[in-house]
């Protein structure tokens, strides 16, 4: 064989390692399948977007495609996908840091959707609905009292709205919020 030969048949037999589907592609797919989601859940968990998670994941699975071409342990490969899992979505969520300059409460808090779910909702309407007659049902007094509590005014500013005394004030808000607590247990 003359030495072009011998470098053909090597380069052909280095392109169907590369090519052929070896064990180590068949459990990287096994993995994926079953490993995905949960990973996937767990790295948004770190507050990620979506979008950012998923790299993580792909990444993840890049990273074992590696482990097990290289002929490394075996043992565990599910804790091992969420170690590694752990360790990027940390890296990531460093990476960001430093790119927005802010810190990470405030990342997340400014991604969070603050609205209530729709359970939440329907909780407070139900709510409101029980403690509407409640509130209509009251004196006049005592009614504007309370809201003006609810608007933030100390009891001295009340007195002084309404032309009570201060002891008609806190008589007057205990009388309803006993009313309202009392309605609102059911």
């Amino acid at each position: 064989m003359n030495p072009d030969s011998v470098l053909h048949l090597s380069l052909l037999a280095v392109e169907r390692e590369t090519v052929a589907p070896c064990a180590a592609d068949e459990e990287v797919l096994r993995l994926f399948d079953r490993c995905a989601r949960p990973l996937l859940r767990y790295v948004a968990s770190f507050g990620l977007q979506a979008d950012e998670a998923e790299d993580v994941v792909q990444d993840v699975f890049l990273a074992l495609f590696r482990h097990l071409r290289l002929e490394r342990s075996r043992r565990n490969l599910n804790g091992w996908l969420f170690q590694v899992a752990h360790n990027l979505a940390l890296k990531r969520r460093k990476r960001i840091q430093r790119r927005a300059d802010a810190p990470w409460d405030e990342a997340l808090d400014a991604r969070a959707d603050a609205s209530p779910n729709p359970e939440a909702r329907l909780m407070q309407h139900e709510r409101r609905q029980r403690l509407a007659p409640v509130i209509r049902a009251l004196p006049a007094r005592d009614r504007h009292c309370l809201f003006l509590r609810a608007e933030g005014l100390r009891y001295r500013d009340i007195a002084e709205t309404l032309g009570m005394s201060l002891g008609g004030v806190a008589k007057s808000l205990a009388r309803s919020v006993t009313r309202l607590m009392n309605a609102d247990r059911g």
